[in-house]
């Protein structure tokens, strides 16, 4: 990684230290919290179902973070980085370095360069090991990074952190915007509130009187419990087909051109569209594995063992053409005609998919070892209550602005991505100076 800036070693600008042991014999003390490898991700850290490990008085200021903190990966996928913001005082196990700055390097130009770093390569002759590889403390000192001074750290920060600040703002949105549509399914199609508050006399809140009399005032019994007056239980078989996808070869991918391939990779996190992962092969495949915008595929396939991914759904996002998906993934065809009521039975499913009774399902009936396998049989028979037609398309109604509002916001994220991705490599090696910077900024906010 060339540079116009002065290259200095990192051990000269930095206090850094691994965090403690998992050993028996040194497991003495209070019993606190503590970051492993899995909990720290780009740029920001899963705290959920953190362990404990105990920790002594003496041990407390070593392995304690401070906000502000540089957390790097020592192994997994060394390098991988992120800045602490929480309550100092949490903990790091061995598999992490704590890296705190001194006063001649801004940390988050440290966070940025270990990114770009590791996009580079620049890391790799640094690892020891051969199948798992480790950035040990050794490593972590004799760094090079180039050095400017901290008055253009700190404005390199203040360019690259405004894109991300606003990708973050995007997709936090974007959340907020799919909790929404969540909670209306859950809502009208699991909780039924909409007639129970009929049943007590009630106006169903926030719904207006055409929507409140598209429910009924009252439940029958079925194989499925008490449901609503008028709807009917079924399988998802009677309303949708399943199409699994193609068995592709290695030698057919390529970076930049052909078809878009959906595979497995899509649904390595929750979402709505499919969006991330997806590869491009310049071999055939058959019309029936074709998808196009707004097509709804599935995971049959989960390489975890977490069960996660099996079952998962997302849509086939616009901008993705020609398409296909897949033998990990199954396509979904409602049997009905490209309509407003096929659109509406895709919404439906979509969120059914994701609901408690039928997640047990896909997790339940998971064939294989090592790699799990869902079959489509399992789908097919899975059992749902089905609201009148008026009932589905009116929630359509409802669903579609919110999902076209997502998939704008991820275009627009995209685009402050692709514009960071651009100017990161050019303000850190000094190549592009600031003022040139912040006219490209904005230009890209001009779009």
């Amino acid at each position: 990684m060339s540079s116009d800036w002065p290259l200095v070693r990192l051990g000269d600008h930095v206090d850094s230290c691994l965090g403690k042991m998992l050993d028996a014999k040194k497991n003495k003390g209070m019993p606190q919290q503590y970051l492993g490898n899995s909990n720290v991700r780009w740029g920001t850290f899963d705290l959920v179902d953190l362990a404990e490990m105990k920790f002594e008085l003496h041990e407390e200021e070593r392995y304690s973070l401070h906000p502000g903190d540089l957390v790097v990966c020592e192994g997994g996928e060394p390098g991988r980085c992120a800045i602490w913001t929480g309550s100092p005082g949490m903990k790091i196990q061995k598999a992490l370095h704590r890296i705190r700055p001194k006063d001649t390097l801004d940390n988050y130009y440290l966070f940025y360069w270990f990114c770009l770093a590791a996009k580079t390569g620049t890391l790799e002759p640094y690892f020891t090991g051969t199948t798992i590889k480790h950035l040990t403390g050794k490593a972590i000192t004799a760094l090079e990074v180039p050095l400017p001074p901290v008055s253009i750290q700190r404005s390199i920060v203040d360019i690259l952190k405004s894109l991300d600040d606003r990708i973050t703002l995007l997709r936090e949105t974007n959340a907020t915007l799919e909790a929404i549509a969540q909670a209306l399914f859950k809502s009208w199609f699991v909780d039924f509130d909409p007639v129970r508050a009929k049943m007590q006399g009630r106006a169903p809140e926030g719904i207006d009187e055409d929507t409140v009399a598209l429910f009924p005032d009252a439940f029958e019994e079925s194989e499925l419990g008490a449901v609503p007056r008028g709807w009917r239980t079924a399988e998802f078989g009677e309303i949708l087909e399943l199409t699994k996808g193609c068995s592709y070869k290695g030698d057919g991918l390529s970076e930049f051109n052909g078809a878009y391939m959906f595979n497995l990779g899509c649904f390595n996190a929750h979402r709505i569209f499919a969006t991330q992962k997806v590869k491009r092969y310049t071999g055939d495949y058959k019309p029936h594995h074709e998808v196009v915008a707004g097509d709804l595929i599935i995971a049959n396939t989960d390489m975890t063992q977490s069960r996660e991914i099996l079952g998962r759904p997302v849509f086939v996002p616009d901008g993705m053409t020609p398409g296909f998906i897949s033998h990990h993934v199954f396509r979904v065809k409602v049997k009905v005609g490209e309509t407003r009521q096929a659109e509406a039975l895709r919404a439906f499913i979509f969120f059914a998919l994701q609901q408690n009774s039928f997640r047990e399902r896909a997790i339940g009936f998971a064939t294989g070892t090592t790699v799990l396998a869902l079959p489509a049989a399992a789908v097919l028979g899975s059992p749902i209550c089905l609201p009148t037609e008026q009932t589905l398309e009116k929630f359509s109604d409802v669903v579609r602005p919110i999902f076209q509002k997502i998939r704008e916001n991820e275009k627009q994220a995209d685009l402050f991505s692709d514009a960071r991705d651009t100017l990161l490599p050019r303000l850190i090696s000094g190549q592009l100076r600031l003022p040139e910077a912040q006219a490209e900024l904005e230009a890209v906010d001009a779009v």
